[in-house]
């Protein structure tokens, strides 16, 4: 299973699932991550958190732990 987490910046990965509970998966689905949708690596910060994402055609800061919950391929 590869996740978020996992993808090296410049790279574009497709949503598979979310894994997660209750408010924890609600946040994520509120921030546009969905399945299917396209993510776009922009950067990672110097100590590897937050990852700095394209999503939608709008630019979303995640901490590594949320980004460990989404699956992509």
């Amino acid at each position: 299973m590869k996740t978020l987490k996992d993808v090296p910046v410049g790279a574009t990965v497709t949503v598979v699932r979310l894994h997660g509970d209750g408010p924890v998966k609600r946040r994520i689905m509120d921030m546009g991550i969905t399945k299917g949708v396209e993510i776009f690596v922009r950067k990672v910060a110097p100590l590897g958190d937050p990852m700095e994402l394209n999503v939608r055609n709008y630019e979303l800061s995640v901490r590594k732990a949320d980004a460990e919950m989404i699956e992509v391929c």
